[in-house]
């Protein structure tokens, strides 16, 4: 059964160097206060698995990781439009592995299916492809790519039971059951914490058996007032 905690002692779980995969689409379906707890922890040197780790304004969700200088890795399939991450990027402070976004999603699923890679066009001929290995199948050529798994993942669901059984809503699924299935221990921060049989078994996104940690945080009413903050900040800007 997972076990419920406070953020801060979920924030006490990730370590220096570790690999982390945090769910969400900028700051749809994202674990905000978790984020917002990992980037006063002085934890370092982490790998961050996201699939489009940018936002006009740049220092929101993963951007406060960025600017702290926590991430020395960046996987994901965009960050063109957060300037801090171009910025150390370009000064050689930090690793960035641009995917697209579906190779992204398909090499986290993998780690999950059992699979040793996938292959896809995707890349092909453009400066993702050096330094890859390429197969061809029926006389086409793919790019082959290895799956990807993390230490932690960090997920955002609406409800969780006792049980750890999450159910998504006003959080969009995004990358967060792929992410759930392709690392070692799963924390998932949710807005409300149930008894067993509230979420009825058809609206289980991620089963209990996946999730390690339950952190209950951010409901729904003040994530979307922090994101109409910043999204009006950033339009008048």
């Amino acid at each position: 059964m997972a076990s419920i905690q406070t953020y801060q002692e979920a924030v006490n779980q990730i370590k220096d160097g570790m690999s982390v995969m945090i769910g969400g689409f900028l700051d749809v379906g994202a674990p905000l206060k978790m984020i917002e707890g990992l980037s006063r922890s002085g934890v370092k040197n982490l790998t961050l698995i996201q699939t489009v780790a940018s936002f006009p304004g740049g220092n929101n969700n993963i951007g406060k990781l960025i600017k702290n200088r926590q991430i020395k890795k960046l996987i994901c399939a965009h960050i063109g439009t957060n300037p801090e991450i171009l910025k150390q990027y370009r000064e050689g402070i930090l690793e960035v592995e641009i995917n697209p976004i579906k190779t992204l999603i398909e090499r986290i699923r993998a780690t999950g299916a059992g699979l040793g890679a996938i292959v896809t066009k995707n890349g092909l001929e453009t400066e993702i492809e050096e330094g890859r290995a390429t197969i061809t199948i029926d006389d086409k050529d793919y790019l082959v790519y290895q799956p990807l798994k993390a230490n932690i993942a960090i997920i955002k669901g609406y409800r969780a039971d006792r049980a750890g059984n999450i159910q998504y809503k006003h959080t969009s699924k995004g990358a967060n059951p792929i992410m759930a299935t392709a690392t070692d221990i799963v924390l998932a921060e949710v807005d409300e914490i149930v008894e067993l049989g509230k979420i009825p078994y058809d609206s289980v996104g991620t089963p209990g058996t996946l999730v390690d940690i339950i952190i209950e945080n951010n409901a729904f009413e003040q994530r979307e007032k922090c994101f109409n903050g910043v999204y009006a900040k950033v339009h008048n800007m």
